[in-house]
């Protein structure tokens, strides 16, 4: 297996960049998915880890789509009924759970299992060459690595039935407005932007962000059943005290008075000023 299909490096504190290189073609295939598992197993095992960013080295594609080759050799035949998701889905799904936060840059193409990768992420930015699209129903099977079950959270019902079943693209302004997109930058930009992005959230409490991951989950699909998550996040956050230096320094810095936060750049400077204390630098 090619140990360099996935790159990493760590410039900065508790953000980890990961390069995905697989030539000739940038396929969702078995390197891809062996190099992902070996991959989060030592994200998972690094508590120092706050955020992911994950990068193409491919100037046309941030990944093609799963190996159909590969998938026109299995010949048709009579298999057990699953009793749980396949090894593409639930690596994907632990991605998705990760306590980390994992941020896609995606300046190129992703379709099929490189759309079903990214939409595993937290959060994605763009480019206007960002083209992404789910084409599996073209080809006589489905989205088969957990997307038919997150998309009609992320998009409602009726949309993703209609971006499913006509196979068509997405491209950068719509993928915005469905907010597959967080945001659409200049191509040059674009590293740049999110390693901006991810620095401020690698300086949020590493719990805080951990836990508003866990809570949001149940609400995408129980709203009722996340309340009560909620609540049990909240009191586990104060009963460990890791909320006492960063709302001891937001005081400190001006917060909780009327002219400091009725001035946005003030206000803005005092939440600044409490990073350092909320990770303990």
């Amino acid at each position: 297996m090619n140990t360099q299909v996935l790159r990493t490096v760590s410039d900065d504190p508790g953000v980890v960049v990961v390069t995905i290189d697989n030539p000739p073609l940038q396929l969702v295939d078995g390197a891809f998915f062996g190099a992902l598992l070996s991959l989060l197993d030592r994200l998972d095992s690094d508590p120092d880890v706050r955020v992911v960013v994950w990068e193409s080295a491919d100037p046309d594609f941030f990944l093609m789509h799963g190996d159909v080759e590969m998938l026109v050799r299995i010949p048709p035949a009579e298999r057990p009924v699953p009793d749980h998701p396949n090894i593409a889905a639930a690596t994907l799904d632990r991605l998705r759970r990760a306590r980390y936060v994992s941020i896609g840059a995606v300046d190129g193409a992703a379709r099929g299992g490189g759309a079903e990768f990214l939409t595993a992420l937290d959060l994605r930015y763009g480019t206007r060459r960002t083209v992404v699209g789910w084409p599996e129903v073209v080809m006589g099977i489905l989205p088969g690595s957990g997307t038919t079950a997150r998309l009609p959270g992320l998009f409602g019902r009726a949309r993703a039935l209609e971006i499913l079943l006509t196979a068509r693209d997405i491209h950068a302004d719509e993928a915005l407005a469905l907010g597959w997109l967080q945001e659409i930058v200049e191509e040059a930009e674009l590293p740049t932007r999110v390693r901006s992005v991810a620095r401020r959230i690698a300086a949020m409490p590493a719990a805080s962000a951990t836990a508003i991951k866990q809570v949001v989950d149940v609400a995408v699909t129980d709203p009722g059943a996340a309340l009560l998550a909620e609540t049990r996040a909240v009191d586990a956050l104060m009963a460990a005290g890791g909320h006492t230096a960063p709302m001891t320094a937001f005081l400190a810095a001006g917060g909780q008075r009327r002219d400091v936060e009725a001035d946005p750049e003030r206000y803005a400077a005092a939440i600044d000023a409490v990073l350092p204390a909320a990770t303990g630098d």
